[in-house]
């Protein structure tokens, strides 16, 4: 089977780097996998687990969003966040769901700006249906 060059770069440090047969991503618009001789793609990512596989070897990383390139026989993933899964804090994402969930709780029920885009609304559906029509 052939191998590509795979890099796995996070703001915080290089995770991977080396030749793989296959890479699973987790793609905004669903999971996709790529093979050496793959077409050229930029994909968004969603967050989840990106598999690199070579051989018999498989290493698993969790990302939190980014983007994979893949062009030249090289995959280029640059993650918003990621680590291995080993290395990787499942208590710490759990608290900050929590603590993101708890903030919107709190957050009364509409806003300044959802009012003043329903006032907004509201003033175009008035002058459009206002609006002078003129037959042709």
């Amino acid at each position: 089977m052939s191998t590509f060059q795979l890099s796995l770069v996070s703001p915080e440090s290089l995770l991977f780097s080396g030749q793989v047969d296959q890479v699973d991503l987790p793609g905004v618009e669903g999971d996709f996998g790529v093979l050496s001789g793959h077409a050229p793609i930029v994909a968004m990512l969603r967050p989840g687990i990106v598999t690199a596989m070579a051989g018999n070897v498989s290493e698993k990383f969790v990302v939190l969003g980014g983007l994979a390139e893949f062009s030249d026989e090289q995959l280029t993933i640059l993650a918003d966040s990621a680590s291995s899964v080993e290395d990787f804090d499942l208590a710490a994402l759990r608290s900050k769901i929590e603590e993101i969930q708890q903030g919107l709780e709190k957050q009364p029920a509409g806003g300044e700006l959802d009012r003043a885009i329903a006032l907004l609304d509201h003033y175009k559906s008035i002058h459009i249906s206002l609006a002078p029509t003129t037959a042709f």
